[in-house]
């Protein structure tokens, strides 16, 4: 961290007499970060604020609620985060969750219902990452695998797309399962309204293009803009596009949750905490630079659960740090946390000034925003990437996928989760047995292969190379496996390298022994080599250790080839 700027003293001597902690950012803020903070938050506002406005009627909530979302989870988070950049309002796929959630417990509700409903769903989510921060589970957010993530938030992309058709044709569909949708929305076709169509393809048209083309240029502001001033000008609700309407002006008022709803939305909030903590760490890590603090994730589910439990008091969506406008506000120039109070306080003017404009904007003009901002979470770039890598987590992906789409969103996240552990537990259960070799002329040793035929090998010894832990769900596997290579190659010494085995547990510890004593009457001998510390003082306090001896554990590789040559081949060097 850069020296602390000396007119930010009397802020240092304030944080040590106050009861209240300041900021870490604020500690140290430099003031040549004011002008970046600025037009950094000014130009993440643009994209921000458009943005929460489309989320909040994807989920069928007053569009008020996305005016504050990108205002008090930001004020909080630029409060409490340790990311300097994260911007912190709510997601494409927090928005579609939150939509799947208040449509089970709100069917047909009013709107002071679905937003009872919302800060419900709201303080769940909060409370539950407050209590994660305070146990520590930070670590949590591992447990879903990329591969599976990118099929999640693909089959996100595709549910998102299929629910916003209907504005973008205006016509209006009873809501169910994802395919019950797609067919009444093909027989709600001949209803189509073709001046709406014609509003929602100049809007995507618009978005498409100053994306790909002027790329700093605040798309979904300025094309909002510009449907604000046809609204007005061409009156386009008299022509059946269907416009926002009123919209109260004013600082939200306190919304209390109803706890009756929680036994209901409880599973959906655990899961959407856990998608809100990916999608705030991977961005905050993604938009570090060099230099800067490296998001701390305990810190970080402590904000965002501040930041979800303050915001769903006062009429806000769940969020979390956003990929989209964190990048907007890291390109822009961000310094610090700064720049979310700037996009925070222009929310808070919009709140104030601008309702009567915000009312003039076509629903068809926000969902071609939702469309064009999260039609990127589908990527067929990744799963053509993760394919070529890797073909069982191309399956896992798609899976994923499968399970967004078909049993919908709540249970996707069900789905993600379980395909992942699923993952994890295929991984540690088969970890690889590798024959090595040595690279001519060199002490480096590498799995034999055909690409490599010229590698030494020793005639009457076998060189294993187990990897990952070895316990009691894997050791079988790990058995099996050495036992095929022993019985194919017929060796006088087997020699296990053991650097890749980071931890071994008694089971696998007594399947040892018990192959090397099945291994000496058979005139077999075993060896090991290279163990760690922790491995070799297991290894000592086992039988197997006293059966092998001293001399029959080597610090690695090249010391156990030698002894090999000198004293059971009799030679110094004699490859094949």
């Amino acid at each position: 961290m850069p020296p602390p700027d000396p007119q930010t003293a009397p802020l240092r001597q304030l944080h040590r007499r106050s009861w209240i902690p300041l900021p870490e950012w604020l500690l140290h803020y430099q003031r040549q970060w004011i002008r970046h903070d600025l037009t950094a938050g000014l130009t993440a506002a643009a994209v921000v604020i458009p943005n929460a406005l489309a989320y909040a009627t994807l989920a069928g909530l007053p569009i008020e609620a996305g005016l504050y979302t990108a205002f008090i989870p930001m004020l909080v988070y630029a409060m409490f985060g340790t990311s300097r950049v994260l911007s912190v309002s709510t997601t494409t796929t927090l928005a579609i969750l939150t939509t799947s959630a208040l449509a089970e417990v709100s069917q047909g509700a009013g709107g002071v219902t679905l937003l009872a409903a919302a800060a419900t769903l709201g303080v769940l989510v909060g409370a539950m990452l407050l209590v994660a921060s305070l146990l520590r589970l930070g670590f949590v957010a591992n447990f879903i695998s990329e591969p599976v993530l990118v099929g999640f938030k693909a089959g996100i992309a595709v549910v998102i797309f299929v629910d916003q058709v209907p504005k973008l044709l205006g016509i209006h569909v009873a809501k169910g399962e994802f395919f019950y949708n797609v067919a009444h929305i093909v027989e709600g076709l001949p209803r189509t309204s073709t001046p709406t169509v014609i509003v929602a393809a100049l809007a995507l048209i618009a978005l498409i293009v100053l994306r790909r083309f002027v790329p700093r240029v605040p798309a979904p502001l300025l094309v909002v803009g510009c449907a604000i001033v046809a609204s007005r000008l061409l009156d386009l609700h008299a022509h059946g596009v269907e416009t926002v309407g009123a919209v109260p002006a004013g600082l939200p008022a306190p919304t209390l949750p109803v706890f009756a709803l929680a036994h209901a939305l409880w599973p959906i909030a655990l899961g959407m905490a856990l998608m809100s903590f990916t999608e705030t760490t991977a961005a905050g890590r993604a938009f570090a630079r060099h230099g800067e603090p490296t998001p701390v994730a305990n810190r970080e589910l402590l904000a965002t659960g501040l930041a979800n439990l303050a915001g769903a008091l006062f009429g806000a969506m769940p969020g979390g740090g956003g990929t989209t406008q964190t990048a907007v506000n890291r390109r822009a120039g961000a310094a610090s946390q700064a720049s979310s109070l700037v996009t925070a306080a222009v929310a808070l003017a919009a709140m104030l000034l601008l309702s009567p404009l915000i009312g003039l904007i076509p629903h068809a003009v926000l969902a071609a925003v939702v469309i064009v901002y999260s039609i990127g979470l589908f990527d067929p770039i990744e799963f053509r990437a993760i394919a070529r890598v890797r073909r069982m987590e191309f399956v896992w992906a798609l899976v994923a996928l499968a399970g967004v789409v078909v049993v919908g969103t709540l249970q996707g996240i069900l789905v993600a989760i379980i395909v992942s552990l699923a993952a994890l537990a295929h991984q540690i259960s088969d970890p690889p047995v590798y024959v090595l070799a040595r690279k001519r002329n060199t002490d480096v040793f590498r799995p034999l292969s055909a690409a490599h035929p010229n590698d030494e090998t020793w005639p009457g010894l076998l060189l294993l190379l187990p990897e990952g832990r070895i316990f009691f769900a894997n050791v079988q596997h790990v058995g099996l496996k050495m036992l095929k290579l022993i019985t194919a190659a017929a060796p006088q010494t087997v020699v296990v390298d053991l650097s890749g085995v980071f931890d071994i547990e008694y089971t696998a510890l007594k399947m040892f022994a018990d192959a090397e004593q099945r291994l000496r009457a058979r005139g077999i001998t075993l060896w090991l080599a290279a163990m760690n510390p922790d491995v070799f003082a297991m290894v000592q306090r086992s039988p197997l250790g006293e059966a092998l001896g001293r001399e029959r554990m080597f610090h690695n590789l090249e010391q156990a080839v030698e002894r090999y040559c000198t004293t059971v081949a009799g030679q110094t060097r004699d490859p094949r």
